[in-house]
């Protein structure tokens, strides 16, 4: 027995130094690390101001892609193909419920609590607002069964409908697996805006006034309320308009604001909604149409939970 352990010894040493004998290099890196402990979710630093605030990733991720580690192969055909490594929705999400498929409406939370509570607060507060918009535009009323009936959001990509907003971190996590898909990590959503040619807009390296539904000259609560940094729960913020029509479009309603992925490309990466990413202590990019940022694919926020949502914060999913 002790000849035979000496033999063994001396082969894996002879094949290669430092040879795990009975072990193979795979399943030793495969055993979890002990002691690390999980990252605790942030407070909210700072009050919401959605014209301001971004935080610019320092460093866009490697085009080679070696941080990544899906297959190569054919996407959804709801999603984008970026460089066979992973796969991205084509449209920011709109959701519907799981159990008959019905679209859920984009200006609540997608939960029955929350948009009953929220329709009926709102019906009593429009009265009182302090604009005569904000008296005179109706509280949209969303279906009658998202007011009786429990219910699962899942997320789908479609060009030209209205997309969810109200969404926080934790549901747009759950919409997502409720698609089969998962939330996409933030160097992965940065990589498939920048498109192939890894460019800080969608459409070129410098910014260009128009073209992403992004930095518009009006903001909804401003305009309803006459104050930009309240009621950012009110359903009715993405239903204004301006001398330029809806502030928020309908997905792929910027048709120039395509991140290019060969014949390819994801629409409004950049302006319409910011979209939530896949980080513990919550974070959103991209910029919606009232924040005032040039910085493109560049642009994330970091100062809110994952439990924080208002009108401007949508998502779309990875696989």
């Amino acid at each position: 027995m002790k000849l035979a352990q000496a033999s063994l010894s001396l082969v894996c040493f002879l094949q290669f130094t430092g040879c795990r004998c009975g072990q193979s290099q795979e399943a030793s890196d495969a055993q979890p690390s002990r002691g690390t402990e999980p990252k605790e979710a942030r407070a909210p630093a700072l009050l919401y101001f959605p014209d301001g605030g971004d935080e610019v990733l320092s460093s866009p991720p490697d085009a080679a892609g070696q941080a990544f580690h899906l297959p190569r192969g054919r996407c959804p055909d709801d999603m984008v193909d970026v460089s066979g490594q992973f796969c991205i929705d084509r449209y920011e999400a709109s959701l519907v419920d799981t159990l008959r498929q019905r679209p859920i409406s984009p200006y609540y939370y997608p939960g029955r609590p929350q948009t009953k509570q929220s329709y009926e607060r709102w019906q009593r507060l429009s009265p009182q607002s302090a604009s005569a918009l904000g008296k005179q535009m109706p509280v949209p009323a969303p279906d009658d069964w998202q007011l009786k009936e429990d219910f699962e959001p899942k997320a789908t990509s479609r060009g030209g409908v209205i997309p969810n907003g109200y969404l926080n971190g934790v549901m747009s996590a759950r919409a997502c697996a409720n698609a089969g898909k998962r939330l996409c990590k933030p160097a992965e959503w940065q990589m498939a805006c920048r498109g192939a040619q890894g460019r800080k807009f969608p459409y070129g390296s410098e910014y260009t006034p128009g073209v992403c539904n992004v930095l518009r000259e009006s903001h909804p609560a401003q305009l309803l309320h006459l104050n930009a940094s309240i009621n950012h729960t009110d359903p009715r913020l993405n239903l204004v308009e301006d001398a330029d029509g809806r502030l928020l479009r309908p997905t792929g309603g910027s048709p120039q604001c395509r991140s290019e992925w060969g014949s390819d490309g994801a629409y409004d990466m950049v302006g319409n909604l910011d979209e939530w990413v896949e980080e513990p202590s919550g974070e959103f990019m991209g910029g919606f149409y009232s924040r005032g940022t040039k910085e493109g694919c560049d642009a994330a926020i970091t100062a809110h939970p994952t439990s924080y949502y208002d009108y401007s914060l949508g998502v779309r999913c990875c696989r």
